[in-house]
């Protein structure tokens, strides 16, 4: 596997926050890749992916967004939205001298994508949203909102696999004992001898006690900016009940260039580590810089 070196920046209001840095294999000189993971994730979902691609000749930037991981927590929750996570992104760039690179966003870590291309349009060079999209059906933002945020009794790993497994069952139907026991490993870290979620349980806070919402005019319009005037590729989930074929659908003729891999037997969000999600990945970044 590629190692990684550890990064650390502080934000503009005082954050310290982490990446991990992997730097890319011999070849020509490509456009390096930023992964963002997704809201209760942490840059531990990219652990197999980014060394994958770094093999590729790219550099490849995996950041913990704040109060997930490795990255400080906000005093104030009302931060945790993707227009203060786009800036902190900006400010890792900024700091690396990276002035463009491809983004590849799971969930939430798309959503980010989208905000970025309309701050600093030329810093996202093309995009892969890991089944995200301008808008989310009902049932799977219903499904995250349920638990995201909430306090569950773990005490042992044998705890916390269950817990994922009882969270993310419907999207990973063919999931061996095995694969739960990483997936846990990913969501929770080692405290006191016992596993704690991997986040701040205020990240939640702005959407406590608001109605849901799965469409937005503003989202829209984020998209299609994002989506018409760079490659973009949608890697959905077959099984997806936040991103579903009538959404994929409707996001295609939003912007008719973009490129869709289905993922079969996974749903939100496909770990990027399927055999077709990997093909469609290598195919389209052939084709970027």
């Amino acid at each position: 596997m590629t190692g990684f070196v550890e990064r650390e920046w502080i934000s503009r209001d005082g954050l310290t926050l982490y990446a991990r840095d992997y730097a890319g294999g011999s070849g020509g000189c490509r456009l390096p890749v930023i992964c963002l993971h997704g809201f209760t994730r942490n840059s531990k979902d990219f652990e197999e992916v980014a060394p994958r691609l770094a093999t590729s000749g790219r550099r490849v930037l995996v950041p913990d967004i704040r109060g997930r991981g490795r990255s400080g927590s906000d005093p104030n929750p009302q931060n945790y939205q993707p227009r203060v996570y786009a800036r902190d992104i900006l400010d890792l760039m900024d700091r690396l001298g990276m002035a463009r690179a491809v983004f590849v966003g799971t969930s939430m870590g798309g959503l980010i994508t989208m905000a970025l291309a309309a701050v600093r349009s030329r810093a996202v060079a093309a995009a892969v949203l890991n089944d995200v999209g301008p808008e989310v059906g009902r049932d799977g933002i219903e499904r995250i909102l349920a638990y995201a945020g909430k306090s569950s009794a773990i005490e042992t790993w044998d705890d916390a696999t269950d817990y994922v497994r009882r969270t993310n069952g419907v999207a990973f139907p063919n999931y061996s004992e095995s694969d739960w026991e990483g997936f846990a490993r990913r969501t929770f870290r080692a405290e006191k001898g016992r596993p704690v979620l991997d986040y701040d349980p205020a990240i939640a806070a702005p959407h406590a006690g608001k109605p849901v919402r799965t469409r937005g005019l503003l989202a829209a319009l984020l998209f299609r900016r994002l989506a018409r005037r760079r490659p973009t590729l949608l890697v959905r989930g077959e099984l997806s009940d936040l991103t579903t074929v009538e959404i994929a659908r409707r996001m295609k003729r939003s912007a008719p260039a973009l490129q869709v891999a289905a993922i079969p037997r996974v749903g939100h969000a496909p770990a990027l580590t399927e055999p077709e999600a990997i093909a469609a990945i290598d195919e389209f970044l052939r084709a970027v810089p």
